[in-house]
């Protein structure tokens, strides 16, 4: 069934959302949140090594890939688990849906709206260190740093997505808060252990491209391998460039994944809300 979008309903909807979101200060305090941790992890990052202070691009991001892994994924999923089961409870979503505007619109408008919410928030807060790069070791140093900041957005707007389908699916505000709860502790924290358990238990009875493959069906890991594998140095520091096929290694694919992170949560969103 081909469903028609008429684009300047969801534009209005994504502008109100956004401009709650900086109203109600939620983007001052997410910036203000990425960018107090952001210099404190490029300033401190090296100090197991004995050494402080602003280092090279390369140095900074390898220290900033892990904050944002825990952070980003936590703040975007608080950010759109009741987007829709909020509407819903508070007895809103029926007059929504009484306006000329259809639910995909509906649902596509609140997406942009919180994901331009969000991305506005992750580059002003991950910006400031990149502007004291830019100032400490030139223009040069952006272009790494850019690719990373693009690259933590994304991984934000997967989360988001998978906040709104949750949002969707659940049927009470305090469900879908435990089920973006669960949400981020499988992805961030459960989904690596349970791989390193497989690797362990099944040692060399795997063929070698199946945990680097099932590593890009998780957002947070498709980022962190993005940016190790962004950087050749990066990739031998991990050990990775020597176990991960070259056809997986492509960071265009492993961007590949970020995108189907983001496309396909939000699709089925779509069709479940319909």
């Amino acid at each position: 069934m081909i469903v028609r979008i008429e684009f300047q309903p969801v534009l209005t909807i994504a502008a109100k959302e956004c401009r709650d979101r900086i109203r109600n200060r939620w983007a001052l305090a997410v910036a203000s949140v990425f960018t107090v941790f952001a210099l404190a992890i490029a300033y401190f990052g090296a100090a197991q090594q004995g050494a402080v202070g602003l280092r090279n691009a390369d140095v900074t991001i390898a220290s900033l890939v892990s904050l944002v892994i825990y952070l980003v994924p936590l703040i975007a999923l608080m950010l759109g688990y009741d987007a829709i089961v909020g509407e819903r409870e508070r007895g809103s979503l029926g007059l929504l849906m009484s306006l000329p505007v259809t639910r995909v619109e509906l649902l596509l408008g609140k997406y942009l709206g919180l994901a331009a919410a969000l991305a506005g928030s992750t580059l002003a807060g991950f910006g400031v260190v990149g502007v004291l790069l830019a100032i400490r070791f030139g223009a040069g140093a952006l272009v790494h740093y850019a690719g990373f900041m693009a690259s933590a957005v994304g991984l934000g707007l997967a989360f988001l997505s998978v906040s709104v389908l949750i949002s969707v699916v659940a049927a009470t505000r305090i469900g879908a808060s435990g089920m973006a709860i669960v949400a981020w502790f499988g992805f961030v924290l459960v989904y690596d252990l349970v791989l390193l358990a497989l690797l362990v238990a099944l040692a060399g009875r795997l063929p070698s491209t199946v945990v680097p493959a099932l590593l890009l069906f998780n957002p947070a890991d498709a980022f962190r391998m993005v940016n190790i594998f962004g950087f050749a140095d990066m990739a031998r520091f991990y050990g990775l460039a020597a176990v991960v096929p070259r056809a997986l290694a492509n960071p265009l694919v492993q961007g590949s994944a970020l995108v189907a992170w983001i496309l396909v949560p939000l699709g089925i969103a779509s069709w479940r809300f319909r």
